[in-house]
C-alpha cells in the first residue's frame, strides 16, 4: 500500500473561500470519479490556522490531502481536470510526496499517554536536504543527531517519521502543462515526512521558539536557523488536528 500526501497552499487567505470551492466542487470529484477503483481511502484536512511565528517554517495555509493506494494507477494519458480558474493560474502551491502506510521510524516518546489524556497539534512537515549533500549523509545527521536533539524539546508529545519512496512518476490529479509553457526546473525529490505532536500552540512556541534544546547544526547547513533546511525550499510545513473533515470516498459523488 502507498500513501499519497499533497500539501495545498493559498496566495494569502482570501483566496482560501474560492479555492475551497474549487477543491470541493470539481478536483476532489473528478479525483474520486477518475481514480476510485485504485483507492482504498482518500480524506482532506483543513489546515490549522498558525500563529505568526510559523510563517517561518514555509507553512502551508489550505489543505492537507491523503490518498491511500492498493497500487498506484498508471499515469499515461491526460484528463481534462477543471483548471484553478476561481484563484487564478499558477498561483497556488500544492507540494506532493508518496509516503510508506506506516512510520519508518518512530521515536520513543508518547507511548505512556491514551488520547483524551492530552489534547493533539500535529505539526506535520516534508523536507528534503540541500542541493549537493547526499541523502544518506542528511539521514545520519536526522536520524542519529538531530531527532534526538528534537525529543529534548519541553512540550513536545510524540515524534515519528517516513522515509519517502522513490518517486513512480506524475501524482495522479496533475495537470500536463500546456505545451507552450515555460520549463520549470527540475527539484530533487522530498525525502521525509516527519510529525511532531504537541497539545497546542503554546506547547509548540515553547518547544521552537521560547525554550527550545540546543542543536547540532550540520556541517553542510546552507540554513543557519532550526531546523536547517531552508524553508519553502528545502522545508515546509503545516498544522493539522486529529481528524480530516473530509472523506472523498464517503462524501463525494464521481465526477466524470
Amino acid at each position: 500500500m502507498i500513501r499519497t500526501i499533497v500539501l495545498w497552499d493559498c496566495p494569502g487567505f482570501n483566496a482560501i473561500p474560492a479555492m475551497q470551492r474549487f477543491y470541493l466542487r470539481y478536483h476532489g470529484p473528478e479525483i474520486v470519479g477518475r481514480y476510485r477503483a485504485w483507492l482504498r481511502h482518500s480524506a482532506s484536512y483543513r489546515v490549522v490556522p498558525a500563529p505568526p511565528d510559523a510563517a517561518s517554517f514555509g507553512y502551508y495555509n489550505y489543505r492537507l490531502v491523503e490518498f491511500w493506494w492498493d497500487e498506484l494507477p498508471p499515469t499515461i494519458g491526460t484528463c481534462a481536470f477543471t483548471p484553478q480558474h476561481f484563484v487564478g493560474r499558477g498561483q497556488v502551491r500544492g507540494t506532493g510526496v508518496q509516503i510508506p502506510p506506516q512510520p519508518t521510524d518512530e521515536f520513543p516518546i508518547g507511548w505512556d499517554w491514551y488520547p483524551d489524556q492530552k489534547t493533539i497539534l500535529r505539526w506535520f512537515m516534508i523536507f528534503k536536504y540541500p542541493e549537493g549533500v547526499p541523502v544518506e549523509e542528511g539521514e545520519k545527521w536526522y536520524l542519529n543527531v538531530h531527532a534526538k536533539e528534537v525529543m529534548k524539546q519541553p512540550g513536545l508529545t510524540k515524534f515519528f517519521s517516513y522515509r519517502a519512496l522513490k518517486p513512480a512518476g506524475g501524482l495522479p490529479g496533475h495537470r500536463p502543462p500546456p505545451p507552450d509553457a515555460p520549463q520549470r526546473p527540475r527539484r530533487a525529490p522530498w525525502i521525509r515526512v516527519s510529525e511532531q505532536w504537541y497539545e497546542d500552540f503554546n506547547g509548540w512556541r515553547k518547544s521552537v521558539i521560547e525554550s527550545p534544546p540546543k542543536y547540532t547544526k550540520p556541517s553542510w547547513a546552507k540554513y543557519d536557523k532550526y531546523p536547517f533546511l531552508e524553508p519553502n525550499v528545502d522545508f515546509v510545513s503545516t498544522f493539522l488536528l486529529e481528524l480530516p473533515d473530509n472523506d472523498f470516498l464517503r462524501d463525494l459523488r464521481d465526477f466524470v
